[in-house]
């Protein structure tokens, strides 16, 4: 048999996603943002009005603007916090030439006009610029029969494609909105060569009222954003369909964040413990979610793979595993070493480092044991539970000369950002262990900015493409969705509603957690091909194909749904 570090498969993949039902008792981009008097919102949406390209770098990168000190890093980019001196800056207003103050023409005798996108504008207008590519996609591969019809087939859009647009036509007719109300298109309007549908229009027009009521937030303009939240949270549901459903949890954030602008009645909560029992699900649940979900066993069966080359020639396993949740990658790798020919592993350890639920993860342990058993091979299981990850410390791994020590650590480093020192006192202690092989997992999105608007914008369309994939791939499953959307919608609050300190998790892009992880000496490692060909393989078996992509970014790789990155994946070593 071909060694499995060699192979073009590494190990079982059908066998193990087959066995996930069976497993029986017996979850730093720190990049600088701009704090002038400009709206995110408002430049990006400029951009994409005017169709000016988005610059990129000479590795077909988009380019970023890093001018902060390097040992200043989390200072600078993990903690964000606002000044407190700069006013709150406004969701969308046009602006005048110079220093003149911001109105909104209203003339009855001109036809309305798109006004002149301020530079804030350029955060939406990137995410819609897709548009203008979709309606050439669709025109230039279209049949010829379809091309000399009279008539069009209508084409259902995304989610996120629904939202695009939505920030399309919020500027496009901004000034023909007055307070509470806009002049809407027609119900079967067109965009390019499509035609949208009366529900699709519905959807449209829903998603501007949830971009004009965060708008007016910005605008401190609170009375009319509280009612424009009301024309959402009444057309919305959680029971709706996927933009009903994206608009009613984004809306919900939306009022808890007006109820604290205007010191309204808040339900006090602890962020940090409430994000993380929010993403707790019960064993069945979760397995359900996991087996027609393709993020997390993507990442996973790659990350396994390189942990299994990395470890190839030991025969003692030590995985840390900085987020067990439930244990499915520990099954995963298990059932991969246990497949190993050469040098069969003598004894796995796991060491599962948690400051949560202290009976997940014992639970989680007790089955794990009882699935080494059935695979007839030694494991040894240990928890290391502390308050704060500031209290960890080497000595509590008990690691032994001959162990192969690997980490994983899936979705961990977000919620240490905001608490610097914990995030530090881990990686100190990792460099100390030094492992042959640290896997990390993290959401591929920039939702660490200090400005209200820019995080709003960023996680709107994140969430849109994440719904979309909820829907695709659980559409039958309403109870695993309706509880899957329930943990995503603790998440957009806190990214929407909460500010500073309250927030408990700091999602950033991969280009800065290398940074970062340069501070502690540790260099980034290729994946394999067998690793690639194990990701690829898990979408093929989905049948996801042709909306779930895994591309390379580095060294690194980008999980992402149709066209919008969800999570990276990463393997570093220390020098």
């Amino acid at each position: 048999m071909v060694s499995e570090r060699f192979s073009p498969t590494g190990f079982n993949l059908n066998g193990i996603l087959d066995g996930y039902g069976s497993i029986q008792e017996e979850h730093v981009e720190f990049r600088v943002e701009d704090t002038t008097n400009t709206s995110t919102i408002t430049k990006f949406l400029g951009d994409m009005n005017n169709n000016n390209p988005i610059p990129y770098n000479e590795k077909n990168e988009p380019q970023q603007h890093d001018d902060f000190k390097f040992d200043n890093l989390v200072l600078e980019e993990f903690s964000f916090y606002p000044d407190p001196h700069q006013k709150t800056q406004p969701l969308l207003l046009p602006q005048k030439n110079n220093n003149q103050s911001l109105v909104r023409k209203t003339s009855s005798v001109e036809p309305p006009r798109s006004p002149p996108p301020p530079p804030s504008w350029e955060l939406l207008c990137s995410y819609g610029s897709r548009i203008q590519r979709l309606g050439r996609r669709n025109l230039s591969g279209a049949s010829e029969e379809a091309k000399t019809s009279t008539s069009i087939s209508p084409q259902k859009l995304s989610t996120e494609e629904i939202v695009r647009l939505a920030g399309t036509r919020y500027v496009q007719y901004s000034s023909q909105w007055q307070d509470n109300w806009f002049m809407p298109m027609h119900p079967y309007a067109q965009i390019g060569f499509m035609i949208l549908s009366e529900e699709e229009n519905r959807d449209i027009d829903l998603a501007q009222f949830l971009l004009a009521s965060a708008d007016k937030i910005g605008c401190q303009q609170f009375e009319r954003a509280n009612s424009l939240l009301l024309q959402c949270q009444w057309n919305s549901s959680n029971l709706g369909n996927t933009v009903q459903r994206l608009v009613f949890h984004f809306s919900c954030a939306l009022k808890e964040r007006l109820n604290r602008e205007i010191g309204g009645m808040v339900l006090e909560r602890n962020s940090q413990r409430e994000l993380v029992e929010a993403m707790q699900m019960d064993h069945n649940s979760a397995i359900a979610c996991h087996q027609k979900l393709p993020f997390n066993q993507v990442m996973q069966f790659v990350g396994v793979q390189a942990l299994v080359e990395h470890v190839a020639s030991k025969t003692k396993i030590h995985l840390i595993d900085l987020g067990l949740g439930y244990g499915l990658m520990a099954t995963v790798l298990m059932q991969a070493l246990a497949e190993r020919s050469e040098k069969p592993v003598e004894l796995v350890k796991i060491t599962a480092v948690g400051c949560g639920s202290k009976r997940v993860l014992d639970e989680a342990g007790r089955r794990l044991v009882s699935f080494a058993k059935s695979l007839k091979f030694r494991i040894l299981f240990k928890t290391v539970f502390v308050e704060d990850i500031t209290e960890l410390r080497e000595d509590h791994f008990e690691i032994e000369n001959d162990d192969a020590v690997a980490v994983y650590s899936p979705n961990t480093l977000r919620i240490l950002v905001p608490s610097p020192d914990s995030l530090d006192n881990l990686m100190r202690v990792l460099r100390k262990i030094k492992p042959a092989i640290m896997v990390v997992v993290e959401i591929e999105a920039n939702h660490n900015s200090p400005l209200f608007v820019n995080r709003f914008i960023e996680s709107l369309f994140f969430f849109s493409a994440y719904f979309d994939c909820i829907e695709t791939c659980l559409n039958q499953e309403n109870e695993c969705r309706m509880r899957l959307e329930a943990i995503l919608s603790e998440a957009i609050r806190n990214i929407v509603a909460l500010d500073d300190k309250e927030r408990a998790a700091r999602n950033v892009k991969i280009h800065v957690w290398r940074r970062f992880f340069a501070r502690f000496r540790m260099f980034e490692t290729e994946f394999s091909e067998s690793s690639v060909y194990q990701g690829n393989l898990v979408i093929k078996k989905l049948g996801l194909s042709n909306i779930c992509t895994l591309d390379k970014n580095g060294k690194s790789l980008i999980i992402g749904w149709k066209g919008t990155p969800i999570h990276s994946i990463s393997a570093w070593k220390f020098l």
